[in-house]
């Protein structure tokens, strides 16, 4: 140990951490004073700018505007980046250029959407009275903003300050359009400012009549009309070349509200609006009170469409589902103009919509129910019709594919499916009694409980307490774990809206779309099958180019259900309809299953149902969630349903649900009662047997092949439109409309 430490280790030690702090010092010594030295070199440099007086003023402003300047416009610089993201894709101008031609399942042309390209008529050739009708309402300073309007926004606000309420509008007329390309209509901050900086960047690549004529050609005018020219021959059958100053006028107007001042919904308000758009032309300098005057005194008169029978809620949810159909195709595809031929059947279109109005008519009052929708689809997916509203023209709001309504018991298919999955039988014994969860505890319609029942009979007779008790069940004794199994069950079969777990969800207390609901009940007839609701049979290009088609490019069928699940669900589902509460859904000599659904306090009814053919959805209600006047799914509901399904299977290959007997023919007198209040209508077109169509199918697979090889077809809208003047040929029109599974069910 004496050798590893000599005796005088600690001396040197000390002397090395000595030598070391002096280092230390010295050399922070020196920095410092080095660092001084320079500050004052620093400090005399800068004594030959000293600025005294009026100067050192003018030089602190500039010195703080300069330092606000920088970070202002590092938060400008934020604030625009998530608005330029809007404009990413290269693209973005023909993005927005989609336009539609629709024709129904047989190739007969039913409507348009979107942007009219063939007829878009060219800035000059627009009436200058039109021109300077939107530019006094719209933006009057127009031509001298750089995209926003300073004053104007300025006079707004003082305005709607005065008002105590939004009652003018301060946002130039590229700021409309910025909206109308990039961004939707929610009232928030963030949509505000992304709205300013695309304004000032579509001013920076466009020029003010690129802009002008963009903002005439994109706005929505109401009707479906997108664009000034759509909307003239919409609101007065004229081209907007030839509209006259009222009509102007009134056209000027829809731009601030196309459904409040639409002349189809309120005639009285258009006018009104109308004679503003006059009052603004003379504010602005435009034209003299002299000049406007005949205009007041004889203002625009559109166009009757009370018994315009396009199937516009239809048409919507095509042109939305084309939209993002459009998304899909490859990014080498820039082609914009599209003919789509859809599953519509117009005479089935027809026939619901009468039924959901005479319902309506003859007992909207009554029940106190001011709404309906419906939805009648193949058992492939494939939609027929689609009733979204009792007025088009009054209301656009897609009640079968948007709202989110209870469905009540009709929910109850879901929970009995789950179950069969859990293992047990139509035959099964459950027990109708009291039950409780947590402080909830579920009643049945009547009162009353009738203690123990099979599964079929409690499906037929809608008792809820054994529901909810098979919720218990399913979950093993744990009602959470059940609810959950039940809401996979739902979600696999097609429902796509959220699902609460909630103690109540088993006897539909959760939301869902109409159009989600009839498609998972498409399930049952497809034994098992999940098949994915859908408008768009085939999608050509204007020049006749077959693009896609749903038999070949669209979501394939999948097994969500054994198959046995399938088709005990159908027979005790039938029971509903022949015994239960369903009664009144009844058809003559055809076998039906369904379900009724009533929510609490009376404000949604429902039915839905199945035949081998068809699937049919029916709701009714208010918009507003008033309560009817206790009206059940079996009543109005289930009668609308069978006259929508009496007329489908008119004239078709009726196909018999597996495993249940074909019903005697019969008649019921509540629906012989709506039949003798209305006028009947005419008989079912004949159509097709099922060989038949797949041999024309075939044929039409051959053609398109041959037009492949031989080049680009002609236009397929001007096409249509001889075939039309010179009457079908044979194999030609009739063919492409029968392609593949065009039938559908009814084959």
């Amino acid at each position: 140990m004496r050798d590893l430490f000599p005796a005088d280790w600690k001396p040197k030690i000390k002397k090395l951490l000595l030598g070391f702090d002096a280092r230390v010092d010295s050399g922070l010594f020196r920095g410092f004073s080095g660092l001084r030295e320079t500050y004052e070199r620093f400090s005399t440099f800068m004594d030959r700018f000293h600025v005294a007086g009026w100067g050192r003023w003018l030089n602190e402003f500039v010195s703080e505007a300069a330092t606000l300047g920088t970070a202002g416009a590092v938060l400008l610089l934020a604030l625009a980046v998530p608005a330029f993201h809007e404009t990413s894709d290269d693209d973005w101008l023909k993005k927005s250029e989609l336009a539609v031609t629709f024709l129904d399942r047989y190739g007969n042309e039913v409507g348009t959407r979107g942007i009219r390209h063939n007829d878009s008529i060219p800035l000059d050739q627009f009436p200058d009275n039109l021109i300077k009708a939107v530019l006094a309402t719209e933006d009057r300073r127009f031509y001298e903003h750089f995209g926003i309007d300073i004053a104007g926004t300025m006079r707004a606000f003082v305005t709607n300050a005065k008002a105590g309420g939004v009652v003018q509008g301060g946002s130039s007329l590229t700021q409309q359009l910025a909206k109308n390309l990039f961004l939707n209509n929610e009232r928030t901050l963030e949509r505000k400012i992304k709205e300013a900086f695309l304004a000032m960047w579509l001013e920076a690549r466009l020029t003010k009549n690129e802009i002008l004529k963009l903002y005439l050609d994109r706005a929505y005018m109401g009707g479906g009309a997108f664009g000034v020219d759509a909307a003239a021959q919409y609101y007065f059958n004229k081209s907007a070349r030839d509209v006259n100053l009222a009509e102007a006028a009134m056209l000027a107007g829809l731009f601030k509200a196309p459904s409040k001042f639409s002349p189809n919904v309120n005639l009285p308000a258009a006018r009104a609006r109308a004679n503003v758009v006059l009052d603004n032309l003379v504010d602005a300098g435009f034209m003299t009170e002299g000049q406007v005057f005949g205009a007041r005194r004889n203002p625009a008169t559109p166009v009757d469409r009370r018994d315009d029978r396009a199937p516009n809620y239809y048409l919507d949810w095509a042109f939305d589902e084309m939209k993002k159909l459009v998304d899909t195709f490859p990014k080498s595809m820039t082609e914009r103009v599209f003919v789509v031929r859809t599953a519509l059947d117009v005479n089935l279109q027809h026939a619901a919509d009468n039924a959901v109005e005479n319902s309506l008519r003859q007992y909207g009052q009554e029940y106190h129910a001011g709404q309906a929708a419906a939805v009648l689809m193949d058992v492939d997916g494939s939609v027929r019709a689609m009733v979204g509203g009792r007025d088009y023209g009054a209301s656009q709001f897609n009640r079968a594919t948007d709202a989110m309504r209870q469905p009540g018991s009709s929910f109850k298919p879901y929970v009995y499916s789950t179950a069969l999955l859990h293992g047990l039988k139509p035959s099964s014994i459950v027990v109708d009694a009291p039950i409780c969860i947590g402080n909830w505890c579920p009643h049945n319609y009547g009162r009353g409980f009738g203690g123990k029942m099979t599964l079929i009979t409690a499906l037929t007779h809608s008792i809820n307490t054994v529901a909810v008790r098979l919720s218990v069940i399913v979950g093993d004794g744990n009602p959470k774990l059940g609810r959950a199994r039940i809401i996979k069950t739902a979600h696999d079969m097609g429902i796509t809206t959220p699902l609460p777990d909630t103690p109540s969800l088993p006897i539909g207390a959760d939301a869902v779309k109409l159009i989600d609901h009839t498609g998972a009940y498409a399930t049952f007839p497809n034994l098992g099958m999940k098949m994915t609701p859908h408008a768009i049979l085939e999608v050509r290009t204007g020049d006749g180019k077959l693009v896609w088609r749903f038999d070949r490019d669209g979501p394939k069928p999948q097994r969500v259900l054994p198959d046995h699940v399938a088709a005990d669900m159908i027979k005790m589902m039938n029971s509903v309809v022949e015994n239960g509460t369903g009664r009144r859904a009844r058809l003559d000599g055809i076998a039906a299953a369904g379900k009724t659904g009533t929510t609490n306090a009376y404000r949604d009814a429902w039915f839905m149902g199945y035949t081998g053919n068809f699937v049919c959805g029916v709701w009714f209600g208010n918009d507003d969630y008033q309560s009817t006047n206790r009206m059940t799914g079996g009543a109005l509901p289930a009668m609308t349903w069978h006259n929508i399904m009496d007329y489908a299977h008119q004239g078709i290959e009726i196909k018999q649900l597996p495993g249940v007997p074909v019903p005697p023919a019969r008649q019921e007198p509540a629906v012989a009662e709506i039949k003798s209040k209305t006028d009947a209508p005419p008989p079912r077109p004949t159509v097709l047997t099922k060989r038949g169509a797949d041999i024309l199918g075939r044929v039409e697979r051959m053609m398109d092949e041959a037009n492949r090889a031989m080049g680009p077809l002609p236009s397929a809208v001007s096409t249509n439109k001889k075939k039309q003047a010179e009457g079908p040929k044979k194999g030609d029109a009739l063919a492409s409309s029968l392609e593949g599974h065009a039938f559908g069910s009814r084959n």
